[in-house]
Order: structure tokens, then sequence, then C-alpha cells
């Protein structure tokens, strides 16, 4: 899967937490980003108008990371009432995924294939209903784990993008990486893990088991799943007035 990005403070350059890793792209493929990019791709700059982009208002969910877009695919024929982004930058990947969206006939999904800090930068605050973050690259040595996607500088860019109660979804089958996402939300008062503090929530129902998870069952791992909520804004402080003084 894809990993994006985090930094220390909010207005730096976030330490990049993906490494284009193209592998070889096949003449379908190569087609795919030729010929249907245009039709699927979202803008590739300046702010992005969600309506605009599909013609229509609906709730918008997005998968950061969505490889061949074998869960996208899923989650978009399962609910053509819902908008959807894939976030993905692994050309081979995307190509595979434009080839599925045109062959089923999908108009409910637009790609992206840049760093999703940017993407998030360019999105309007509040448009985002869920995102999704599936069995992401766990960068298992210590002195990578600045390069995990979810980090609080992330969190903090993510949360003003999403609707008041809007969900994020986090599954992985590496244990030290699930440590990592409590150990990283436990703190944050914004955001509230719905299964309860340091708990695992259920299995998302609309989630499939695709192929990353099915290796880590093959391999005897357990899959952890978070639903972290945008927590509600606090309430504006109220200050005497001079009659009360």
């Amino acid at each position: 899967m894809s990993e994006y990005q985090e930094s220390s403070e909010l207005r730096l350059r976030p330490v990049r937490s993906f490494v284009r890793r193209e592998g070889r792209i096949t003449t379908s493929q190569a087609a795919a980003l030729r010929d249907l990019w245009p039709v699927y791709a979202l803008p590739e700059s300046g702010p992005i108008v969600p309506a605009a982009c599909f013609g229509r208002r609906a709730p918008l969910h997005l998968e950061i990371g969505a490889g061949d877009g074998e869960c996208m695919l899923a989650l978009a024929e399962a609910h053509h009432e819902f908008d959807f982004i894939a976030a993905e930058v692994h050309r081979p990947g995307l190509g595979h995924l434009l080839n599925r969206l045109d062959k089923r006939g999908l108009s409910n999904v637009r790609v992206y294939g840049g760093d999703v800090n940017d993407l998030l930068a360019r999105l309007p605050d509040g448009s985002l209903s869920g995102v999704y973050v599936f069995f992401p690259d766990p960068w298992p040595k210590t002195r990578h784990h600045k390069r995990r996607l979810v980090q609080a500088p992330f969190l903090a860019r993510l949360r003003p993008k999403l609707l008041p109660q809007g969900r994020l979804y986090v599954a992985t089958d590496i244990e030290g990486y699930a440590e990592h996402v409590i150990e990283v939300t436990a703190p944050l008062r914004d955001w509230l893990n719905l299964a309860g503090a340091a708990r695992y929530a259920p299995r998302l129902k609309a989630r499939i088991v695709t192929k990353f998870e099915r290796k880590g069952l093959r391999e005897n791992r357990r899959i952890f799943d978070f639903c972290l909520a945008r927590a509600p804004d606090p309430a504006p402080r109220q200050t005497a007035s001079s009659s009360e003084r």
C-alpha cells in the first residue's frame, strides 16, 4: 500500500512516508494512464471543488494508499450514493484501478497520484465524511517510525477536512503499528477512539479482505482495526458581562 507524509510542524514540509516504487507497468496500465487519467483524475492544481469534480453533491470518502483499487472498487460499487477519492502514488496500481473503473462503468471515483498532504491542503474544510487507511507501510525500523502515516501532525491536518463526527478508519496487521496508533492518538483531545481508550474497533463491515490482509492472515498475524472520529469543537469560552462583574 502507499505511504504518505508527516512533519513535526504543520507549516513545514512534511517528512515523506512514501517511496515511489514504480515496478513494471504493463501495456494495459500504460494505456490507462494515458487515456483514462484525464477522465478520472482530480485537477492537478488549484482548489478542489468536489461537486464540480463529480458533477453532484454527495458524501465524500477518501482512501489513502488505495493500491490497485481492490477495496476502493468494492466500496464504490456497494455505495453508489457516495463519492470516493483514491489516493495512490504507485503508477502500476493506478493504471490497474483506472482500467477497472472504466470496465465497470463507475462514475463515483476520482483518482489522485500525488502526496496526500497536498491533496488535503486543496480540499475544502468539512468536505470528507470518511477516510480509510488500510494496511499502510509499517516502516518497522525505529529510525523510520517518523515516516509512518498516522502521526499527530497528519491528524491535525486531516481533522478540519472531516465533517463533524467524520470517521477515520485504520487497519493494520502489524502489532507495532497498532501500538503506534494508540500511542499517537491517546493524548489527542480532538479525536475520539470510538471503541474506547486504547481499544481496537470491530472490523469495518464494508472493508473486504484484500490481498494485503490475506497475506497477513496466511502469516498468522492478527488484524487490528481502529475507528476514530473527529471530536466536537470545544464550546467558546463565555466571558462575564460588565453587569455580572
